[in-house]
């Protein structure tokens, strides 16, 4: 709901902890190899090249983005790794006891970190898998058949180095869970006083069409914090998705907007505006949000034609059928539908045909990757020859440059929408500028651009 796809600084910070994370594991098992192997260990030299491989593993994999994966990967690799590492050779004795196993709790409490941020039964057992072999390997003794025992001048070093070392990473998980769980709903309480003190705004980033004509705006949410300043909507709307507080903003988003095009509805200049409006899955799944459009159409009197919902492809988690059917009856009252970051989720022509939608928005990263690549051109381009033969329209988000424009035009797009055309503006910037141009003047031109720019 109005990101704009700005970076999330958070998810940044989050990205570069595991990298050096990843990477201090890598340095710390190699070390160990290196000494075991200058002692002539050699299988041990072996063993601990596996943790180290299995960091730069992961490294790669949050490098890539894929956090899930990454933390699935590590938990389990590093759960068999130490569970054998144990067995073979941290042997305890009545001089030294068994410690690679102090790692375990850290590994179960990345796990629970990972299940806050999304639940799976899968990790659900890993956390499970991790802390029962933690209590088996402290309370017993036992050991394999061919365990070849750390020498005792090495287990003299690793008695200390290791329980060190974990104690330091458990008391940065210990933190990083709290700040997990603290801060979202420190996060939430202020984000629905800012509801009721009038800190939440809409901004408004106009559409043009092939001529460069304005035919509408897509509502944009915004915050505007008294001690904070602008609080990212990639900030808080994922903490508000989290605690389920999308409905009960997703609905005042809604009747903001409801209030705009009524406002626009008597000015001639701004009557033929449509208005697109972002309704997240959690928003669009409510039993009532059928009923909630219909009232705020109703109360404020508006054209619902005027009216876009943008739903995003998981919106379908709730299955094919109740939203295809919530969506005709919504049709039937003149709302029309537009399908956001086309082509990033389950895109599948067969639910496709099903929806009453009316518009494909091309996911931004695909409008810059069409500069970049043959390839991401040509997946533009399918992407049209979808919708043409739906007979949708088509909006490309996230037009920087007069190339992209120059392409996605050829291409056969039939609206425009980015930085290109204008930034998201408060609303009456957003109104003084359209009734100010004259008919002559209603291709966009770079004083408009200019004028957009400004208002920022």
């Amino acid at each position: 709901m109005g990101t704009d796809g700005s970076a999330d600084a958070r998810e940044r910070r989050v990205i570069f902890s595991y990298q050096a994370m990843t990477l201090t594991v890598a340095g710390f098992a190699t070390l160990w190899a290196v000494i075991f192997a200058a002692h002539g260990h050699k299988a041990m030299a072996v063993a601990e090249l596996f943790p180290a491989v299995v960091s730069l593993l992961c490294f790669a994999l949050v490098t890539a983005g894929k956090l899930d994966l990454f933390l699935l990967v590590a938990q389990v690799s590093f759960l068999v790794f130490i569970f054998g590492f144990c067995l073979l050779f941290d042997v305890p004795n009545p001089t030294y006891p068994r410690v690679s196993h102090l790692f375990l709790p850290l590994l179960a409490m990345m796990g629970y970190i990972n299940y806050l941020r999304r639940p799976s039964l899968a990790q659900g057992a890993v956390i499970v898998a991790t802390l029962a072999t933690f209590i088996f390997l402290h309370a017993s003794n036992s050991v394999s058949p061919f365990a070849d025992p750390i020498p005792e001048d090495l287990r003299a070093v690793g008695v200390w180095v290791n329980p060190a070392l974990a104690a330091l990473l458990f008391t940065a998980a210990v933190h990083a869970l709290q700040r997990r769980l603290s801060a979202p709903r420190g996060l939430a309480r202020e984000l629905l006083g800012a509801m009721r003190r009038g800190e939440l705004s809409l901004a408004y980033q106009p559409q043009v069409d092939r001529d460069g004509r304005i035919t509408g705006a897509e509502a944009l949410l915004r915050w505007n914090h008294p001690t904070r300043g602008a609080v990212s909507p990639a900030e808080f709307i994922p903490v508000a998705e989290d605690l389920g507080l999308m409905p009960v903003l997703g609905a005042w988003v809604l009747d903001q907007a409801c209030g705009t095009l009524a406002r626009w509805k008597a000015d001639p200049a701004l009557t033929r505006l449509t208005l697109s409006v972002n309704v997240s899955a959690s928003q669009f799944n409510e039993s009532d949000f059928t009923t909630t459009v219909r009232q705020l159409v109703e109360s404020h009197a508006i054209d619902s034609t005027r009216l876009r919902l943008e739903l995003t492809e998981n919106v379908l988690l709730a299955g094919l059928e109740p939203v295809a059917e919530k969506m005709e009856a919504l049709k039937r009252t003149g709302v029309t539908f537009s399908l956001d970051d086309f082509g990033t989720g389950y895109s599948s022509l067969a639910y496709l045909r099903r929806l009453p939608v009316t518009e494909l928005k091309i996911d931004r990263s695909f409008v810059a990757g069409a500069s970049d690549s043959d390839r991401g051109q040509a997946l533009v381009r399918s992407i049209v020859s979808i919708a043409s033969d739906l007979d949708l329209n088509v909006v490309a988000e996230g037009v920087e440059t007069a190339a992209q424009h120059a392409f996605l035009r050829d291409t056969g797009c039939h609206l425009f929408q980015g930085w290109l055309f204008g930034r998201p503006v408060p609303r009456d910037d957003f109104e003084l500028i359209l009734r100010e141009r004259q008919p002559a003047e209603m291709p966009v031109p770079q004083r408009l651009q200019a004028r957009l720019a400004a208002a920022v």
